[in-house]
């Protein structure tokens, strides 16, 4: 942003606080693992927030600095001024997301944000602007402490006057609230499982949108007494919840993905684009799936994608490219379906758009699409096809990361050693536990 419009953009957020009353400004940001922190701060101290940030230990935050290195910056983005509307109207209370700074204005590079900014650079300086439209799919439990359903409804199920109706409506109300678009809203496949979509829209406001949206399908589940999660795979032998991630590339206001003349209606750009996702997919599925309970999800026969394959209408691929609309050409996508909904939204655009331009830029080259189901197929007739696998678990997605110079090219040394560090953390802490599952099993007969 160049110096006056920011001065402008601060302008209108002192004019809008005053407008509508505010007090208190909360300052958002996330650590490594998309988990979204925030400090606040009064309206008084809000023109010269906007202008220097507000100092704060970084020391404490995951991924962020050692306690000898620990002063950081949060400097708002005045893009991102939005009332809070669960919040009391007197005194009222808004947010804005920050881009963190270490203490000379330099921009921290542990920050998710600034990564993301970094990755959709490299993709500006090529000519394009990356647009996605990722699809967050939630269960509704009765608390925090069970996994006992509000509704036992199916994929677009009616389910007239329950509980989840009205929750799944409140938060629609409130998304709008806070300048959410909202395209559509409906049951998913298993029984409590729930989906919002917002607007198609550029990859930083989405981001930043992705964490608003988890918070207020939270808040307003919390008013109600119920719980709401994005837990990958709460419940065995059901549907998990995924994050399947629309996503185009525009040059100016043309799609760079369409073509007229192609049968499939793709350009070279989005066919050499696909080519680098699907080669890269295994090593980026530690940013898009990144917890151990991720992999409880990608298994075979629960329409989470695991093999590296990709079609126009079969739901069992990794990528699918939706069917073309004459007149829609700005419509015209692809659909990245392995991602969670619990991932850290910030590094996993930029590790799905890093691998996708690889494939531009090196013009990777497309494999034939695959419309049969991949999961009906022999494990020979899969490597007949070519059709590899993504890992299976947390400790196969690290190891894969950990070697991948794409993926730390995209998160940068700093975070990149942070975030495989705190992955293996997790799997020491995990592989160690003894689950209800072994003593279960084994503790009546050994």
């Amino acid at each position: 942003m160049a110096v006056r419009d920011r001065a402008e953009a601060n302008a209108y957020v002192l004019r809008k606080a005053k407008e509508q009353g505010i007090k208190f400004i909360r300052l958002w940001f996330t650590d490594i693992l998309g988990v979204l922190k925030s400090f606040s701060i009064t309206v008084e101290e809000l023109e010269g927030a906007l202008v220097d940030g507000m100092g704060f230990d970084g020391s404490s935050i995951e991924g962020y600095a050692r306690i000898d290195e620990s002063d950081m910056v949060a400097l708002p983005d005045p893009d991102t001024f939005q009332l809070l509307p669960w919040r009391p109207s007197e005194h009222g209370v808004a947010r804005m997301f920050c881009d963190i700074l270490m203490p000379g204005g330099k921009p921290f590079e542990g920050d998710p944000r600034f990564i993301l900014k970094q990755n959709l650079k490299r993709a500006a300086d090529l000519g394009y602007t990356f647009y996605v439209g990722p699809e967050l799919e939630y269960f509704y439990f009765r608390n925090s402490q069970s996994t006992l359903t509000l509704d036992e409804g199916g994929y677009f199920d009616m389910t007239p006057l329950d509980a989840a109706t009205d929750l799944r409506r409140e938060t629609v109300l409130m998304l709008e609230q806070v300048g959410i678009g909202v395209e559509y809203s409906h049951h998913e496949v298993a029984p409590s499982q729930h989906e919002i979509d917002m607007r198609y829209t550029d990859a930083l406001t989405m981001a930043d949108n992705v964490m608003t949206y988890r918070l207020v399908v939270k808040q307003v589940a919390i008013e109600h007494g119920f719980h709401a999660t994005f837990m990958p795979k709460p419940v065995f032998g059901i549907n998990g919840s995924g994050m399947h991630v629309h996503q185009s590339l525009f040059k100016g206001k043309r799609n760079a993905f369409f073509d007229a003349s192609d049968k499939f209606h793709l350009s070279k750009v989005a066919k050499h684009y696909i080519a680098g996702l699907l080669k890269h997919a295994p090593e980026i599925t530690l940013a898009c799936n990144q917890w151990v309970n991720s992999y409880k999800r990608l298994v075979p026969g629960y329409e989470a994608p695991v093999y590296l394959s990709w079609a126009r209408r079969n739901r069992s691929d990794l990528i699918r490219v939706p069917e073309y609309r004459p007149g829609k050409e700005n419509a015209t996508r692809i659909e990245f379906r392995s991602p969670d909904p619990a991932c850290n939204p910030y590094l996993a655009f930029s590790v799905m758009l890093a691998a996708g331009l690889e494939g531009i830029e090196k013009e990777y080259e497309l494999p034939a699409p695959v419309e049969e189901n991949v999961y009906e197929m022999s494990t020979a007739q899969r490597e007949k096809r070519g059709i590899k696998t993504l890992p299976a678990s947390l400790w196969e997605a690290i190891q894969l990361t950990e070697k991948s110079k794409l993926v730390r090219k995209a998160l940068g040394d700093h975070l990149f050693n942070a975030f495989i560090q705190n992955k293996k953390i997790e799997w020491d802490q995990y592989r160690t536990q003894v689950t209800d599952y072994e003593l279960r099993r084994y503790l009546p007969i050994l």
